[in-house]
């Protein structure tokens, strides 16, 4: 296993005059096969053009270069199943640390963890109320600000009772949190004595303040989940439900009507296939090949990130698109689609291409194909807002061998680009 560690963003050189806020990826490879260099300005995507088209002097040059001779461009993944607040706490004794202090600390790792995966937007669920109120949630938003210009964190907020007498102070904890500046309502509505009655306070609150939902459901209660689309359908700007590992459970037929329902109301469902996260008592991957062939939009997340619910989470994206390829059966394509395109949807963020005019996120990855980079992914360019925001080098060597020698096999060696 070759050793990755993350290093500061390569070095750039100077080439005629240049708007310094520019950047220009040469050689890059693209997934339709294409060679191309990629003009980067003002946070977007400027030009698009054969290997050396985008090099030559005047307005054509570029002040800073990455060389990506080797690399595969693609759109950045997302995340958009997180626990900030819990991130990074396995090896603690006893519950994780809520001081505000530590859970700053851990969020901001874990967000530097996932960026450096290639995420350069992440949705991070929050606890609020209880004995933490919003302590914890003031923590992740200054993890937030810190964090401004590597990478956009967003919050959802959490809180554990909406539905009788203790509901009231969750309902008035959580509209406080929404003025903190948290931008989604979320929970664990499964939890609750009145499941039904959770939804409906989460859906009245972001329907107050327009703001999108975002729920914990193991989704194997067929009829809980059959009122969950009902009540979701219509809202604006919609509704997410993860990780529904119980809808695999279920019979074929069941969670094929299950799936048309959520297709019908448009709710988003984000799968989990790294593992699961605290919200749910069981563990599973939603049946993704199902929900995708009724309609329903599917996203991938990473869930917990070591933490007491996963305490070997990695937070990558690569390998949820990975197992979602290997495990169910999804093409390259559509399993990286899961982490990138639908997964910024969720997050209410612009589509990206590897076009003219769209948003500069994008991930260079060592390999000149999708399966393989996929399986294979460890040596990752970041680039968010335009700029080169993280990078990981992987180096694998091998002892002089007249067995690669011979068959002219491929060596990776030092000679990283800069």
């Amino acid at each position: 296993m070759p050793d990755t560690h993350p290093q500061p963003p390569p070095s750039s050189s100077s080439s005629g005059p240049a708007d310094p806020g520019s950047l220009l990826l040469c050689g890059a490879r693209l997934t339709d096969g294409r060679t191309v260099d990629v003009r980067l300005s003002g946070g977007r995507i400027e030009a698009v053009g054969t290997a050396g088209s985008l090099t030559g002097d005047g307005t054509r040059a570029s002040g800073s270069r990455v060389d990506l001779s080797g690399y595969l461009l693609l759109p950045a993944p997302a995340e958009p199943h997180a626990h900030g607040d819990t991130a990074l706490s396995a090896d603690q004794d006893g519950p994780a640390s809520y001081e505000a202090e530590d859970v700053q600390r851990r969020a901001t790792e874990a967000a530097l963890l996932q960026l450096g995966h290639g995420a350069t937007a992440l949705r991070a669920h929050v606890r609020v109320g209880d004995v933490q109120e919003l302590n914890a949630l003031a923590a992740v938003l200054q993890a937030r600000r810190a964090l401004r210009g590597l990478t956009e964190l967003t919050t959802v907020a959490m809180p554990r009772l909406l539905t009788g007498v203790a509901g009231a102070d969750g309902l008035a904890i959580l509209r406080d949190a929404l003025k903190m500046g948290a931008s989604v309502v979320g929970g664990c509505p499964d939890l609750d004595p009145d499941p039904t009655g959770y939804v409906e306070a989460v859906l009245e609150v972001a329907s107050e303040h327009g703001c999108p939902v975002d729920l914990h459901t193991d989704a194997t209660d067929p009829a809980r989940l059959s009122r969950y689309a009902a009540m979701a359908g219509g809202l604006r700007p919609g509704v997410t439900l993860s990780p529904c590992g119980g809808l695999g459970r279920l019979p074929a037929e069941t969670a094929s009507r299950a799936a048309d329902q959520l297709a019908a109301a448009g709710v988003t469902v984000v799968c989990l296939p790294q593992g699961g996260c605290g919200g749910v008592e069981r563990r599973g991957t939603a049946p993704v090949r199902l929900l995708r062939a009724a309609g329903v939009r599917v996203a991938a997340g990473s869930g917990a990130l070591q933490d007491v619910s996963n305490p070997v989470g990695r937070g990558d994206p690569f390998e949820a698109a990975y197992l979602l390829a290997s495990r169910h059966g999804l093409r390259p394509e559509d399993a990286y689609g899961c982490v990138s395109a639908s997964a910024r949807a969720v997050l209410g963020l612009p589509e990206v291409r590897v076009e003219a005019g769209f948003p500069a996120e994008l991930l260079a990855v060592r390999g000149e194909r999708l399966a393989a980079a996929l399986s294979l992914a460890y040596s990752r360019i970041v680039v968010h807002r335009g700029r080169v925001v993280a990078r990981t080098s992987a180096v694998r060597e091998y002892c002089n061998s007249a067995a690669t020698a011979e068959l002219g096999l491929p060596r990776q060696g030092r000679g990283e680009p800069s």
